[in-house]
C-alpha cells in the first residue's frame, strides 16, 4: 500500500517554509527481512515471533532505521527530493511498528538558508494517531543554479 506524492525535485529556490510532504506505505514481513539482510541486523525481535513474545514488545517490530528509511524516501524523492544531501539527523523512537502496520512518514520544512543551500526539516512517522518516530534533518537542497 503506498500513497505518496509524485516523485521529483523542488529545488531550494522554490521551497517554503510551512510545505509538506508524505508518503504512507505498510511494513511487511518481507521489508523486515530484506531490511535484515541489507543491514546485517538480524536481532530476532524482528525476525522470531516466539523469541519476541517474551520481550516488552510482545511480539515482532520492525527495524527502527526501516521506519526511518521512510522519512529519507521523502527527502530523497519528494522534499527537496531527487539530488538532495543528508546532511544530518535526529531521530528519537517514540512506539515500536510492526508487521502489517501502515506508516505515514511526514516531512515539514522548518529552516531554508537560502545562501548555504541548507533546510532544516521536521520529520514524523505515525501509526494511526500514534508518533511511531519524530526528529529533525538537515539537508542539501538542489538548486536551479547548478543543473
Amino acid at each position: 500500500m503506498n500513497d505518496n506524492f509524485p516523485r521529483g525535485t523542488i529545488c531550494i529556490e522554490d521551497l517554503e517554509i510551512g510545505m509538506t510532504r508524505h508518503l504512507r506505505k505498510q511494513v511487511t514481513d518481507r521489508d523486515i527481512e530484506l531490511f535484515a539482510e541489507v543491514s546485517t541486523d538480524r536481532n530476532p525481535v524482528h525476525l522470531d515471533e516466539s523469541y519476541a513474545q517474551d520481550t516488552i514488545f510482545e511480539g515482532r517490530i520492525a527495524h527502527g532505521m526501516l521506519t526511518a528509511g521512510l522519512i529519507s524516501a521523502v527527502i530523497g524523492e519528494q522534499l527537496p527530493g531527487h539530488g538532495t544531501i543528508y546532511m544530518g539527523q535526529s531521530l528519537k523512537f517514540m512506539a515500536p511498528v510492526r508487521p502489517g502496520d501502515v506508516v505515514l512518514a511526514e516531512v515539514t520544512v522548518l529552516t531554508i538558508d537560502y545562501a548555504k543551500r541548507r533546510v532544516t526539516l521536521d520529520c514524523r512517522c505515525s501509526v494511526g494517531n500514534t508518533t511511531v518516530l519524530k526528529g529533525e534533518a538537515t539537508v542539501l537542497a538542489p538548486s536551479r543554479k547548478f543543473d
